[in-house]
């Protein structure tokens, strides 16, 4: 059974660690599927300096997932060396996911509305952003081409 409460739910970080989502209580969360040889992939620069500057209020938890035009071919460690040498990531780096085929737990709370109470958000492509507020209640979603840092983001985080 699918979880309908966001703190109910759990997914595996890059190191295959059991991450509780119930730890996320309290501060703001922002939810990305990423691919490394995506266009958008210059946007973990500004996650991460979105990580570094909201670290007191916010987690970002970023699905890597290859599901989207074959884009992240690469094993979890190769991931987690890729994020980490070209980016210095901050943010939690969950294990690699699927979205459309055996859609991961996650993924199904953030896209349909009868689990998360708000919306149906259909993930269009790599590092589509949910924003999920400090009470675990879906706030919204991003574009892939938004940017992470734009303003309703900061205006969100702010608030």
């Amino acid at each position: 059974m699918i979880a309908t409460n966001f703190y109910n739910l759990k997914a595996n970080k890059i190191n295959g660690e059991v991450f509780e989502f119930e730890n996320l209580k309290g501060k703001k969360v922002i939810i990305i599927n990423s691919a490394s040889k995506c266009g958008f992939t210059k946007q973990y620069n500004e996650i991460q300096k979105l990580q570094i500057k909201y670290k007191s209020k916010l987690n970002i938890l970023v699905f890597p997932c290859n599901d989207f035009n074959f884009q992240e071919q690469g094993t979890n460690n190769e991931i987690l060396k890729f994020c980490s040498v070209n980016f210095g990531v901050d943010f939690i780096l969950m294990e690699k996911i699927s979205i459309k085929n055996n859609k991961n737990e996650v993924y199904k709370w953030l896209t349909d509305k009868a689990l998360n109470n708000v919306k149906n958000a259909k993930v269009l492509w790599n590092f589509q952003k949910y924003l999920i507020n400090e009470n675990g209640i879906f706030y919204d979603y991003l574009y892939p081409w938004q940017q992470p840092n734009c303003k309703k983001v900061i205006n969100w985080l702010e608030g």
